[in-house]
């Protein structure tokens, strides 16, 4: 029996790997045939060192120019550990490395910190010419209306000095909407961007954590766009808090899932939009790569991209 079913579980990892080469093989095509309709505008993407769990950056950097990724976005335990990893090689060898590959940092992941323990992550941020910072909210939860309103403003409030020294630092911080936290609701959202004082306060958009509604997406989209830093091309799927078999694990992903993301591109079209895309998803236990090896990891997230890039334009 264990045997069959280790002969079962590699075969669905060979399945997924054709699949994703195929579509990786089939994006240069479909970015050629639809160009014209693009109306110029070009994805930026950028690539979540946590995908490949704890694999070395050594093995992670070289990847990413096969998955169109401009930057890495490098995340800590307990999702990945890059961030300790570069911690214990040194800046200069991760400057070294990133200048090895021809790419560069986009972005520093950094939950456990809080928006309100990040100064010396912007002072890295500032010398490794990196120019965002992503975390969490910190404040009440699970309120509505127009207390979770005041309670929106007064967290960005609070964040006032954070963000004085983050614009000193040349850096942005942005907000993920994240389950069981201040900023959590479609309402919640909207408030950050209305009450943000500029450009150094934005918005980490991840569709997993809302309602899994294409229209209600897309309004959010259009209303708080100038504020949006990174769009998470993540859906809900069958969740990423019980270990499932690996493929409705990967219902997260873009083309997996039921979410029709063809509004939600088609509006990042139509407002241009100029912000990082991260194709995304969590796996289980946290700290694996999504897929075994950093070569299925990497064609599956191009899988993904394939999957975007060939939605048809519309509006």
């Amino acid at each position: 029996m264990r045997q069959t079913e280790r002969m079962m579980q590699a075969s669905t990892r060979r399945q997924f790997l054709a699949e994703g080469i195929a579509a990786a093989a089939a994006v240069p095509m479909l970015s050629a045939a639809s160009g014209a309709e693009l109306q110029d505008w070009k994805p930026r993407y950028m690539l979540a060192s946590c995908m490949y769990g704890t694999l070395p950056l050594q093995e992670i950097l070289p990847e990413l120019k096969a998955t169109a990724a401009e930057a890495v976005d490098i995340w800590p335990k307990v999702h990945g550990n890059q961030r300790e990893q570069l911690a214990e090689m040194g800046e200069a060898a991760f400057a070294e490395l990133l200048s090895q590959h021809g790419t560069r940092l986009g972005c520093l992941t950094q939950y456990p910190l809080g928006p309100f323990g990040l100064q010396q992550e912007m002072q890295l941020a500032a010398r490794l010419g990196c120019s965002m910072l992503v975390t969490g909210a910190r404040g009440p939860k699970g309120l509505r209306g127009d207390e979770e309103k005041a309670a929106v403003r007064e967290f960005v409030r609070q964040l006032q000095p954070h963000l004085a020294a983050a614009e000193k630092a040349g850096v942005t911080i942005a907000i993920e909407n994240h389950a069981n936290s201040l900023i959590e609701s479609a309402d919640s959202i909207r408030w950050l961007a209305e009450f943000s004082p500029g450009d150094v306060l934005q918005i980490a958009f991840a569709p997993y954590h809302l309602p899994q509604e294409t229209e209600l997406l897309c309004s959010l989209l259009r209303d708080c766009g100038h504020r949006i830093a990174v769009f998470y091309a993540w859906q809900h799927g069958m969740g990423c808090h019980q270990k499932l078999p690996k493929e409705q694990e990967l219902l997260q992903l873009p083309g997996r899932g039921d979410l029709d993301f063809g509004p939600i591109w088609n509006t990042l079209r139509q407002q241009n939009y100029p912000g990082w895309i991260e194709i995304f998803m969590h796996p289980v236990p946290r700290g694996i790569p999504i897929l075994p090896t950093a070569a299925e990891v990497t064609a599956e997230i191009n899988r993904a991209r394939a999957y975007l890039e060939a939605l048809p334009v519309s509006g």
